[in-house]
């Protein structure tokens, strides 16, 4: 074997396995980046559906990737939705965990066949966790992604003990009307209060068989196989309850914000490779230069969140009735079930100060000066983005762990207020508050020490995400022995 021909048997490989959707695919392709940048070769595995999106959304070349950062596919057992929109998420669940074993297995053996270096270790989401089964038949050690918040984990991982404890599922639908939600919960680890309607939306079920109730309680029981836990915050922000989770799970390793450690990255083919799911228009951070610092509230609902047309027109005429300069995301498939349709009286009182776009380089929009406050879904990468550019928030949590980072944001780090009735007058007060009040200014002031601890966490040579990135590919990506 020539000298090229046993270097490459001899590099480090992470096979990257994101579940399908946009907001856990973007931050696995990032941390993906940040290994190939230390040595890794990288095989990212995304399901066909999601790979037919990605160069539908990016060009038919965008995913050729360079020779050592490659991408392959495996199904998802699902039918193909008629239209480009997220794949129903409890199907998507339910399929991934019974069907794509086998053929993520075939695809390593493939991989070893090949010509790349072998596979060393596995990097899967913290919800496709049938990769462990393939990781323990090959002897590689297998790192979880779990892309929620640390407090969001948290939450899930004691849902076994909510069950336990009686207080789920509901006893009847009229729980979710009659204050129960506000009981308080003080003995999670880490979190001293919680009230029931913080903890993730799965929660507020009658059903005692609820499919992703079962689910995320087995995927959270997998996560104590896996050798190692990844979660993309930083100590500062989440330190009592990364503390809480070290002392119950495999080691947990906190290194975020990872679109802070992807920025160091000086590789042009690399960092021309993208996860975005719907074609960004770039037009809106040329109209964001012309705007004054501060000026701008950006409003943008993620990639799963929908709402009625009813409650698309308080947003509107909120935003419209307090006066700012506004730019907002709305997706084709935002209203459920219906078109979007916006007033004609707002599109022409508002043609002057606020642009519409279906999807943005968030990134770059929540980095933009112009920006003084966000709109938001409260969805965690959506959360770190905005705390990365010292931009307080106004939140209206829609699902998921959305509602734990929303309670975080308002009730521990001083840089949220949460909407709690889509109604036109309270959207209005909470934008004007947010751009021109006292507690606005607060949170701005709040917002911007965060940024700064965030751009620590993430420094070379003695930020703690940075730290702990090298310990976790010393101690464990790079670890000959696995425990069965």
């Amino acid at each position: 074997m020539d000298s090229l021909g046993r270097s490459r048997r001899k590099k480090a490989h992470a096979v990257c396995v994101p579940h399908p959707t946009q907001g856990h695919i973007n931050p696995m392709l990032k941390l993906a980046k940040v290994l190939h940048s230390k040595g890794f070769h990288i095989t990212m595995v995304n399901t066909e559906y999601t790979h037919k999106r990605l160069l539908k959304s990016r060009g038919p070349h965008s995913l050729k990737g360079i020779p050592s950062f490659r991408f392959e596919t495996i199904p998802d057992g699902l039918p193909e939705p008629l239209l480009d929109a997220t794949q129903d998420i409890p199907s998507l669940c339910d399929s991934t965990r019974r069907t794509c074993l086998p053929h993520f297995t075939n695809l390593l053996t493939k991989i070893n066949n090949s010509h790349a270096p072998p596979v060393t270790c596995i990097v899967a989401d913290g919800v496709m966790s049938f990769t462990l089964d393939a990781a323990r038949q090959l002897g590689v050690p297998e790192v979880l992604f779990w892309t929620p918040s640390a407090s969001g984990f948290m939450c899930y991982v004691q849902l076994q003990q909510l069950f336990q404890k009686g207080l789920i599922p509901f006893k009847d639908s009229s729980y979710l009307t009659n204050g129960y939600l506000e009981t308080t919960i003080d003995w999670i680890p880490g979190i001293k209060e919680i009230r029931l309607r913080d903890i993730p939306s799965f929660i507020r079920t009658t059903d005692s068989d609820d499919f992703m109730l079962e689910f995320l309680r087995w995927e959270c029981g997998r996560a104590r196989e896996a050798s190692a836990i990844i979660l993309n915050t930083f100590d500062a922000i989440e330190h009592d309850v990364l503390e809480a989770l070290s002392s119950i799970l495999p080691p947990v390793y906190s290194i975020g914000p990872l679109n802070l450690l992807v920025k160091d990255i000086d590789d042009e083919d690399l960092n021309a490779i993208e996860s975005n799911l719907w074609k960004e228009e770039f037009e809106c951070v040329e109209w964001l230069d012309t705007k004054e610092p501060n000026s701008v509230i950006y409003v943008n609902f993620g990639s799963i969140t929908v709402m009625t047309s009813e409650q698309l027109v308080e947003f509107a005429w909120g935003l419209a009735n307090s006066n700012k300069t506004f730019l907002w995301v709305i997706r084709p498939d935002v209203v459920g079930g219906g078109n979007v349709v916006l007033p004609r009286e707002f599109v022409e009182q508002t043609k002057n100060r606020g642009l519409l776009s279906n999807w943005c380089p968030q990134e770059q929009v929540l980095a933009h000066p112009a920006i003084g406050g966000f709109l938001t879904h409260s969805g965690w990468n959506s959360t770190l983005e905005s705390v990365c550019g010292g931009v307080p928030m106004i939140c209206w949590p829609f699902f998921a762990e959305q509602q734990t980072n929303c309670r975080f944001c308002c009730k521990e780090w001083g840089i949220g207020l949460e909407i709690e009735d889509v109604k036109r007058d309270k959207i209005e007060s909470l934008v004007r508050e947010l751009m021109d009040g006292e507690k606005g200014k607060q949170m701005k002031d709040k917002a911007l020490q965060w940024k700064e601890l965030a751009k620590t966490a993430a420094s070379s040579p003695h930020g703690s995400s940075f730290l702990n990135l090298e310990n976790l590919i010393r101690e464990v990506l790079l670890c000959k022995s696995v425990k069965n």
